[in-house]
């Protein structure tokens, strides 16, 4: 199986009908300036050793070296053999709170924007671990299960926003149960829950989702965004223009709190810590470092490709284009001038 290892540095490959046009103008203006200066058949007396197929072969050669050396560039690499290589990690869910709250900026750019860049950055460094992510507000749901394919996971990362759950609220005690009933039953993984909200207006029975999350071995972290003071909800238009700040019945500016007192408590009842959230720190990764100091479990095995690189191959024979264009000299061969003078 041949892959390159950095197939974008093949998008180099496009300047090669760039160099033919520029060199076929340069030749075309060049050989319009002589015609200019001379005729033709003066060209010949003038330069009687000129070839005229020699720097075309010049350039053909060159052409392919650069060819050649874009693919080293590139880095192909054939697959060699395939192995089964063990699975070791830990389980994490992430359960993140999508409540209109969640735009306040106290935090910024919002504490929603923050929490999702926090767990991007948490999804880069993880390596064997299995992450998953789930969504809440008034109700919860997978946004997707546990996995390590990283990328995808990043990529329904950056689909989240208020809207992905259209009941409003703070259900965190569903959203424990939801996690709980997502980890993988047949495999006998370390496992932990993150929560990350503002905890306001929290709803459901926290204290025995929290209690059957410790009863099953599961670890649960809490980060709270947000400032106790309170701060206003933005409400934006479907442009994404800021229109103004959500107001209660009557006409009060709504101001959302911090609720780190009931965070505290699940993280302490859950075995975990509670992290308040800020502008400069990230709360995540010191998660991952408590993280790292669970033991970690074997959870399957999966087939992966041995690659070796092949680049040296295309390397050797690039540079010997470039040395054989160095020593063709643009001068008739003297076989060719032989055999016109016994013409």
């Amino acid at each position: 199986m041949l892959r390159f290892a950095h197939s974008e540095y093949l998008y180099a490959l496009y300047l090669i009908p760039v160099m033919v046009i520029f060199f076929w103008y340069t030749r075309k203006q060049r050989r319009k300036a002589l015609l200019e200066f001379a005729d033709e058949k003066v060209h010949e007396i003038l330069f009687p050793m000129k070839s005229k197929l020699k720097p075309w072969l010049k350039f053909i050669l060159i052409a392919i070296a650069y060819l050649f050396l874009v693919v080293v560039l590139a880095n192909p690499q054939i697959g060699s053999k395939i192995e089964e290589v063990k699975q070791v990690g830990i389980d994490v869910y992430v359960l993140l709170d999508v409540s209109l709250s969640m735009t306040a900026q106290d935090i910024k750019p919002s504490r929603l924007e923050k929490a999702k860049h926090d767990i991007s950055n948490l999804i880069q460094k993880l390596h064997g671990d299995r992450i998953g992510l789930i969504v809440f507000a008034g109700q919860s749901y997978v946004q997707f299960p546990l996995t390590t394919d990283y990328g995808a996971a990043k990529m329904m990362l950056d689909a989240v926003s208020t809207n992905s759950v259209p009941e409003q609220g703070t259900a965190i005690a569903s959203s424990i149960e939801k996690a709980l009933a997502s980890f993988k039953k047949n495999t006998e993984t370390k496992k932990a829950i993150i929560v990350i909200t503002d905890g306001e207006d929290h709803e459901g029975n926290i204290d025995k989702a929290v209690k059957d999350a410790v009863d099953k071995g599961v670890v649960i972290y809490t980060i709270g965004l947000g400032s106790p003071e309170g701060v206003p909800i933005p409400i934006y238009n479907a442009s994404g223009v800021k229109t103004g700040y959500k107001k209660d019945r009557y006409g009060r500016v709504v101001l959302t709190k911090l609720n780190d007192a009931t965070l505290q408590r699940i993280a302490s009842s859950g075995n975990g810590k509670y992290y308040h959230g800020s502008n400069d720190d990230n709360e995540l990764e010191k998660i991952y470092s408590d993280l790292g100091k669970i033991k970690k479990s074997e959870f399957g095995t999966t087939k992966i490709t041995d690659y070796e690189d092949r680049f040296y191959y295309f390397l050797a024979f690039g540079l010997f284009l470039i040395i054989m264009e160095f020593f063709i000299s643009e001068r008739k061969s003297s076989l060719l001038i032989k055999l016109n003078r016994t013409k």
